[in-house]
C-alpha cells in the first residue's frame, strides 16, 4: 500500500518544510522583539509604527502576503534576494513572507510577556540612570521571554503549519509534494495520512518540549 512512497522523496519535502520552520522562526523572532520593542517605548512614532504594522498585518491572510513576496518583489519591483535560481528565489523570498506575517505575533507574545514584568523594576533600572535600550534589554526582556515561553510555542507550531502556503509560490515543501503526489496516485487517504503524520512528528514534540521548557523558565512571583 505504501510502495508508491518510493517514487517520491518524502524526507526531502519535510526537510524544506523543516528549514522554511527554522529560518523564519529566527528571523520573525528577531523582527518580533524589535516591533514589541517599538510598541512598548517612549518614541510615538515608533510606537504607532509598531501597532499599525501589528494590526495591518495580522488581518491580511498569508496566502496574500506570499503570493506579494513573490509577484510584487520579485517579478515587479525585481527583487530576488541575491539568487539566480528559480527555486532558491522562491524559497527565500516565501522565507521573507513568512517573517513578515509570524513577526506580528511573536511581537504580541512578547509584548505579553512584558507586561508580566512589575512596572517598579523598570522604574528602579530607570531611577539608577539606565536608558530605554538599557532597562528594556537587561531588565525586562529577560523576563518576558521565559513568560513568554508558552505563547511563542503556539506561534512557532503554527509557523510549521503555515509553512504549508508557500506551496502556492512552487516551494518543494510537504504540502507541494502532498499535491503533485495526489495528483499521479489514487490512493488520497493514505497520502493525506502520511503528510499529516509527517506534520504530527513535527509539532507534537516540539509542543511538549517547549511546553516543559516553559514550566521549568517561568518567573516565581
Amino acid at each position: 500500500m505504501f510502495d508508491f512512497l518510493g517514487r517520491y522523496d518524502v524526507l526531502g519535502a519535510f526537510w524544506t518544510t523543516v528549514q522554511l520552520t527554522l529560518l523564519s522562526a529566527v528571523g520573525s523572532l528577531v523582527w518580533g522583539t524589535l516591533l514589541a520593542g517599538m510598541r512598548v517605548g517612549p518614541v510615538p512614532l515608533m510606537r504607532g509604527f509598531g501597532t499599525a504594522y501589528v494590526n495591518i498585518v495580522r488581518n491580511i491572510p498569508l496566502t496574500v502576503i506570499i503570493l506579494f513576496s513573490s509577484l510584487g518583489l520579485s517579478q515587479t519591483l525585481g527583487i530576488t534576494l541575491g539568487a539566480h535560481d528559480f527555486k532558491v528565489q522562491g524559497f527565500r523570498l516565501a522565507v521573507l513572507g513568512l517573517i513578515l506575517y509570524t513577526s506580528a505575533f511573536v511581537c504580541e507574545a512578547i509584548r505579553s510577556g512584558i507586561n508580566t514584568v512589575p512596572v517598579g523594576q523598570a522604574e528602579a533600572a530607570r531611577a539608577i540612570g539606565l536608558s530605554f535600550t538599557q532597562v528594556l534589554g537587561l531588565i525586562v526582556l529577560p523576563q518576558a521571554f521565559r513568560a513568554a515561553i508558552g505563547p511563542l510555542t503556539n506561534v512557532l507550531i503554527a509557523l510549521t503549519k503555515n509553512t504549508t502556503v508557500a506551496a502556492a509560490i512552487g516551494v518543494a515543501e510537504a504540502a507541494f509534494l502532498m499535491k503533485e503526489m495526489i495528483e499521479n496516485e489514487a490512493q488520497l487517504l493514505v497520502i493525506s495520512a502520511v503528510i499529516a503524520f509527517g506534520f504530527v512528528c513535527l509539532t507534537l514534540p516540539t509542543g511538549l518540549i517547549l511546553g516543559w521548557v516553559g514550566k521549568k523558565m517561568a518567573v516565581k512571583r
